[in-house]
């Protein structure tokens, strides 16, 4: 194709994408002027080539109309796309990504048909979820903005060695159905995990005895989300203890309510041919 053709391929993908002249000009800092004659016959400057394909998320080809095939790269790629974001945006773009990969198991192999931000937009506040299940595996996903998350759990060779053999789950459950427990795992969460602390702390925050602190840190300690460090004072050698946080009570939380607020919505995929839909 001529190269002069880009500014079609341009005016497409902005339209695709819901954005302004204004806001492809602001982010490729030119002038709406500039974007506007690229949309007529006008071609941009080699140099703003890269820039326009992030502002749309595809690759410089797809600006030339190439169908590139060749995913050889694609993890050098990926990673290339997270390294050269700021490191506060980072989760977010991989985030995208994920919403990329998500609908990619739907079958839908375009980029811009569904964009996540406006989705979020439109979602507000409710819990709003995506799934493809097949008999290979699963993905998990929240959607809305307050809370989004993304799982995929391809299928266990063994799942008995997986999920069943040597855990003993009704134990877990029962140690943190006990309030208590569970309200200084919510505590210590909030808490800045660099200081240290002893039993006095979770009694004065959760109006608990000594006994009762004593038992809490025991069974945290059981699961090495406390750790115990030993330290000289007054000539004589005293207990505290630092708390080590992990992200796999978030995630519980998170699967958690799942199961206890049933979700607004779910798309489904479910393997063969089906196209994916919406209860």
């Amino acid at each position: 194709m001529n190269i002069e053709s880009i500014g079609n391929i341009i005016a497409k993908l902005r339209k695709e994408k819901g954005a302004t002249q204004e806001e492809l000009a602001k982010y490729t800092q030119v002038s709406t002027q500039a974007v506007s004659k690229w949309e007529n016959g006008g071609v941009p400057d080699t140099e703003l080539l890269p820039k326009i394909a992030n502002f749309f998320g595809v690759s410089v080809d797809t600006l030339f109309d190439r169908n590139i095939t060749d995913y050889s790269d694609i993890e050098n790629a990926l990673a290339k796309k997270i390294v050269e974001t700021n490191q506060e945006d980072r989760l977010n773009i991989a985030f995208e990504l994920c919403w990329t990969i998500e609908r990619a198991l739907y079958g839908v192999d375009k980029v811009n048909d569904g964009d996540l931000k406006k989705m979020q937009d439109d979602i507000g506040d409710w819990l709003h979820y995506s799934s493809v299940r097949k008999n290979t595996g699963f993905t998990l996903m929240g959607l809305s903005r307050r809370l989004p998350y993304f799982l995929i759990a391809p299928d266990a060779p063994d799942k008995n060695l997986a999920f069943f053999d040597g855990i003993d789950y009704p134990a877990f459950f029962k140690d943190f159905s006990d309030k208590v427990v569970f309200d200084a795992m919510v505590f210590l969460n909030k808490r800045n995990a660099d200081k240290a602390f002893t039993p006095n702390l979770l009694m004065k925050n959760l109006n608990i005895d000594l006994e009762k602190a004593t038992a809490v840190i025991k069974t945290l300690i059981k699961y090495e989300i406390i750790r115990t460090t030993e330290i000289e004072m007054d000539d004589v050698m005293q207990e505290t203890y630092n708390f080590n946080p992990t992200p796999s009570f978030i995630a519980l939380l998170i699967f958690a309510q799942e199961i206890i607020r049933p979700p607004h919505s779910w798309n489904f995929y479910c393997g063969g041919d089906e196209k994916p839909y919406l209860t």
